[in-house]
């Protein structure tokens, strides 16, 4: 059996050479690679230009949050007058859960399957800020849906808690 000596002496020094890499892919992984579990600090964005311009521009009255928290930091937002006049505006709530208002002229079942990432109605309303909200539940978001405004559909969706949807609709305001 000539020269098996040196084909295990090849495998050998493969197998080290693969331990050594795998080391080093673990010193990086732990230490020079930074582990936060918290999510990322989000900016929070002034929305009252685009608000103004959408309540200019769209066909119904756009519906914004007056007297929230400052906990409840705005993170986005837009108008898009050309796709069903829908107005955006997201917010990151006290608990770090996101809560969005969506209203659009779209077709409202379209537009609500949307807005709600496909949560279904549960045939439950409730009386927020005198108007009458009708609750929907998903998978990834929770809703409550305001219809028969005029001239458009209002969507509440987050991945908050219902009592943050609540807060977040009671506090929404026309112009």
């Amino acid at each position: 059996m000539a020269g098996s000596n040196g084909k295990q002496k090849t495998v050998r020094d493969m197998v080290l050479s693969l331990a050594v890499i795998a080391m080093a892919g673990l010193v990086v992984y732990f230490i020079a690679i930074p582990h936060d579990d918290h999510a990322p600090d989000l900016k929070r964005v002034d929305y009252r230009v685009e608000l103004v311009t959408a309540r200019r521009a769209a066909s119904y009255p756009v519906a914004a949050p007056e007297g929230l928290p400052s906990t409840w930091k705005a993170t986005s937002v837009r108008f898009q007058g050309a796709k069903s006049d829908r107005w955006h505006l997201g917010f990151q709530t006290p608990d770090g859960q996101y809560v969005q208002v969506e209203q659009s002229t779209q077709k409202p079942a379209e537009f609500i399957d949307q807005a709600s990432q496909g949560a279904s109605a549960t045939g439950r309303t409730e009386e927020i800020g005198g108007r009458t909200w009708t609750r929907y539940s998903g998978g990834r978001y929770d809703a409550l849906v305001l219809k028969g405004t005029p001239g458009s559909t209002t969507v509440v969706a987050g991945t908050g808690s219902a009592e943050e949807l609540r807060t977040m609709a009671a506090a929404l305001k026309t112009g």
